[in-house]
């Protein structure tokens, strides 16, 4: 089953069942007014929400034309959003460019932040930023949405709460990170809005791809309408899913339409940093790996971070080829106060 919150004047859209392959789609609003609603009382919403969707793939109720642009992040705006670093290849490439140490204890919990979650993109929205010297970086992710998980949850039980799963442009400030973290109270106005995939899919839906805990499929990233990254999201996942749902409810209870993410999605080579996809490797799901990279090789960095009029698209596609998310894709803008 495909969700999408779809436009309609208000901040959290009307709940829409999407056709597998994403042409089509049919309101649900008869049943539910919005995802968080359904979320809400999954267990009771759910069956007739698959129902739904069976109806639309056979084409025996009302559809019409699914467009991405009119999607919002299926939660436009949740009660709680919180960002791991299960990629720890990731966390060690970008202390790195910090010059910060790497704890070892890095490798056996999970790191996470909670993040500002009042005001998602959508994922066509554009990504308006004041100043270029900001430092504007994309994080290409995967995140899911948990039903009620109790404090001190188990693995299964965390993993059994899974109840969707998306993508996330978790957009970062570069050039504002190393001040705010040096004050040593974690980050906020360095993490601006992130935005998600036009819909999100049930874990049934993913097929063997999905293994309970991880997504075993490339993440495709362009930057500029040219192939940035397509590491597979499934490898050198050091935390899956699970360990990091049980990590958020360790000390306190997560309420249904959590979002938990999995940090920029990152590949080693051969026990390395990656390589870019131009010189046949995997490439990066954020500008700050490679220049990193660059950095180690080269003495310094190459790889502007993202300037104004730069393009940025994050898609998953199945494997026959076919779009599983919808795309999100975001031009950085010149922001102007009203």
């Amino acid at each position: 089953m495909k969700l999408a919150s779809l436009k309609n004047g208000t901040r959290d859209g009307k709940l829409a069942v999407v056709s597998r392959d994403l042409t089509r789609y049919t309101e649900a609003s008869f049943l539910v007014p919005t995802l968080q609603a359904a979320l809400d009382n999954w267990r009771r919403i759910a069956p007739h929400l698959e129902a739904l969707a069976e109806s639309l793939e056979h084409g025996s109720v009302p559809s019409e034309r699914f467009h991405e642009h009119d999607a919002l992040s299926p939660l436009p705006r949740a009660y709680q959003w919180a960002d791991g670093s299960a990629y720890v290849n990731h966390v060690e490439l970008v202390r790195k460019a910090r010059n910060a140490e790497m704890p070892a204890t890095f490798w056996t919990e999970p790191l996470m932040y909670q993040g500002g979650s009042d005001s998602f993109l959508g994922p066509r929205d554009p990504i308006a930023m004041a100043d270029e010297a900001y430092g504007i970086d994309m994080e290409a992710e995967i995140a899911v949405i948990v039903d009620d998980v109790p404090m001190g949850t188990t693995l299964d039980q965390a993993r059994g709460a899974i109840r969707l799963i998306m993508l996330v442009n978790d957009v970062s400030l570069r050039g504002l990170i190393p001040a705010e973290l040096a004050k040593g109270f974690g980050f906020f106005q360095s993490k601006p809005s992130s935005a998600f995939s036009p819909v999100a899919v049930t874990p049934e839906e993913l097929g063997d791809a999905w293994d309970g805990g991880k997504l075993h499929l490339p993440l495709l990233v362009d930057l500029n309408g040219k192939p940035f990254g397509r590491a597979n999201a499934g490898l050198d996942m050091t935390f899956d899913f699970g360990q990091l749902v049980a990590h958020a409810a360790k000390t306190r209870p997560l309420c249904a339409g959590t979002i938990i993410g999995s940090g920029t999605v990152s590949n080693k080579l051969d026990g390395g940093p990656g390589k870019a996809v131009s010189d046949g490797g995997a490439g990066y799901s954020c500008i700050a790996e490679i220049r990193t990279i660059e950095t180690i090789e080269k003495g310094a960095p190459i790889t502007p971070f993202m300037q104004f009029g730069d393009t940025v698209r994050i898609e998953m596609k199945d494997r026959t080829g076919h779009s599983i998310f919808g795309a999100i894709e975001q031009t950085v803008t010149k922001y102007e106060r009203v």
